[in-house]
């Protein structure tokens, strides 16, 4: 992509030579146990000579390429694994930039990422694409880009800071880091044969390029046919066994996610353990994992080993998480394996099932070992005009996140959004809540609290007010955040509407990010300048300062796994059943605005 890396067409001839033993290879590693991705079998005793970059031999006995000023790694029976691919992921996720997102995946076996910027895209438009797609482009792995398909996610349900359409994405096809067209959220659209989007998947099948797909309903009749024939050629939002059958029926890659707080790959990878359906069309990926997850837990490693311990075999789960994805983006002869003329990306793993990575290899680079970055990767700056994004236009009060009831009433029962632990899905509930001195009041003790939406983008000042179950708040506090797919207005949820109003102007002062307020003083805070979405500092602060927050939700009584996963996504207007965004409460079933009271 970049003259750093050079082309297999630049290097070729000498590739050729280190095969035959014409020239030596710069590094070669000894004595390994090869996963061949492609025959689907470990090949024991095997040697592997790199030059320029790139695998030139793979076979019994490299010793003919060792010259004077070639490295030799001794495997000692570590297995030779490909580095891992992560097929569709959000950086913004992690709330960190591109360059600190690798140095916190590398050492977990991530050499090559597929990254949508649909989130800073509805901050900063096309803009922000560009400054995420030059910022990959100095990553010492394999970064590519999908340029954002639906921005806003829902067009005439929400307001983004930015739109795009059929033209921009044109224009961003041209782009050397651009791999494809990012998942193609507004599937109702694509199902009626909306222009707009139709035009912007066919700019970029006609440029070549691979279409992300969205399809998160369960409805698989009529709708979901429509949008296979629309182009998408993989979908991630697939949570039961016949989500999977039905995609790759269709011809479409099923990607399986395990995130920060998705769980998914469990059901659906039933389609290939108990059904028996061909691995080849099944992929995995995070989709969305923060940086505590990143830090702590792992990224891509992490997904493997969850698919071996639900039945895959070692060989098949690695084979979902590289050579699947390289062929689906066109790149089987550049990456996903170790082969002859591939990116050198590999690991030494001396334990497969456990998926134990001892050192990680980037274009023959040595990049991470015994599980720390040994490579520099200095950090990466962003201009100014990609911060100051949070423009609240006044300061906000208790008053802004009170609901007065209809008059006359003392109980009203009214519409809640219902989280549900490790999904993306919401629940549409119904609650019967009290009326104090004319206002609807928030039910702890059942578990509802307040939900608020604060227009962020364009300084209005403008506030819906909602309400939501699932979280588990018991006492007074309230949860602010810039952080809010898709549009990245800012959601707030809490029991006490003083302190929904401090957490609120706390991150109009602070520029975005997150923060958790109880009883007026402030227990946590995550600064996001960048966009409201990313942070200035290096990932190990960045999981610090989140773990100072999922501590501070916790004792506020929160007791959801990773629960700022599922309160970022309270204002995704594009998955059912109910969400809220700054046209009101929406009806993701139907796809138009609901009314609050029953």
């Amino acid at each position: 992509m970049t003259d750093r890396f050079p082309s297999w067409q630049k290097v070729a001839p000498r590739l050729v030579d280190v095969a035959a033993g014409r020239t030596p290879a710069d590094l070669v590693i000894r004595g390994g146990r090869w996963v061949n991705v492609h025959s689907g079998e470990i090949v024991e005793n095997t040697d592997l000579a790199i030059a320029a970059g790139r695998f030139a031999y793979c076979g019994p006995d490299a010793s003919h390429t060792i010259g004077e000023e070639t490295e030799v790694v001794e495997a000692k029976g570590r297995y030779l694994v490909p580095g891992l691919c992560d097929a569709h992921m959000h950086v913004e996720s992690g709330m960190v930039t591109v360059t600190e997102f690798v140095r916190a995946v590398v050492p977990h076996g991530t050499t090559s990422m597929f990254v949508d910027p649909h989130e800073i895209a509805n901050v900063l438009g096309l803009n922000g694409v560009r400054l995420m797609h030059d910022e990959a482009l100095t990553a010492p792995i394999n970064v590519f880009v999908q340029m954002p398909s639906c921005v806003p996610s829902a067009p005439g349900l929400e307001t983004a800071g930015a739109e795009l359409g059929p033209e921009e994405v044109a224009e961003a096809m041209s782009w050397p880091g651009i791999i494809g067209l990012g998942e193609v959220m507004n599937f109702p659209g694509v199902a009626a044969g909306n222009e707009r989007m139709l035009g912007e998947i066919i700019a970029s099948v006609s440029a070549g390029k691979t279409v992300g797909g969205h399809y998160a309903s369960p409805d698989l009749g009529v709708d979901f046919h429509a949008y296979a024939a629309g182009g998408p050629a993989d979908d991630h939002e697939g949570t039961r066994v016949e989500d999977a059958i039905a995609r790759v029926r269709q011809g479409m890659r099923a990607m399986l996610r395990l995130g920060s707080a998705w769980y998914d790959v469990a059901a659906q990878i039933k389609a290939v353990t108990e059904k028996g359906l061909d691995p080849r069309f099944f992929i995995l990926c995070t989709d969305d994992c923060h940086s505590g997850t990143l830090v702590h837990d792992g990224h891509m490693n992490r997904v493997v080993r969850h698919a071996i311990a639900q039945g895959l075999k070692p060989v098949t789960a690695i084979q979902m998480a590289t050579l699947n994805t390289a062929e689906h983006f066109g790149l089987e002869r550049e990456l996903g394996s170790i082969a002859p003329g591939r990116r050198a990306d590999l690991l030494l793993v001396s334990d497969l099932p456990s998926l134990k990575i001892d050192a990680v290899y980037g274009r023959g680079r040595l990049l991470a070992e015994k599980g720390a970055l040994v490579a520099d990767i200095p950090l990466y700056g962003y201009p100014e005009e990609a911060k100051n994004t949070v423009r609240l236009g006044r300061k906000l009060t208790a008053d802004d996140f009170a609901v007065p009831a209809p008059k006359g009433k003392d109980r009203v029962g009214v519409r809640v959004v219902g989280v549900i632990e490790n999904q993306a899905p919401t629940k549409a509930l119904q609650r019967e809540l009290s009326v104090v001195d004319g206002l609807v009041e928030a039910d702890i003790a059942n578990d509802v609290a307040h939900l608020a939406l604060v227009e962020r983008h364009r300084g209005t000042g403008a506030v819906q007010n909602a309400f939501v179950a699932g979280f588990g708040y018991n006492r007074r506090c309230a949860i602010a955040s810039t952080v809010a797919h898709d549009s990245h207005q800012m959601i707030v949820v809490g029991t006490d509407r003083a302190d929904m109003a401090m957490a609120a102007n706390r991150l109009g002062e602070v520029g975005g990010g997150v923060v958790v307020i109880s009883e007026g003083e402030e227990l946590a805070l995550v600064e996001l300048k960048i966009a409201g979405l990313l942070s200035e500092e290096r990932a190990e602060a960045v999981a610090a300062k989140a773990a100072r927050m999922g501590a501070a939700m916790q004792s506020c009584g929160c007791r959801l796994n990773n629960a700022f996963m599922q309160h970022s996504l309270l204002a995704l207007v594009v998955i059912p059943e109910l969400r809220i965004s700054d046209k009101g409460l929406i009806d993701v079933t139907k796809f138009e605005k609901t009314e609050l009271f029953v």
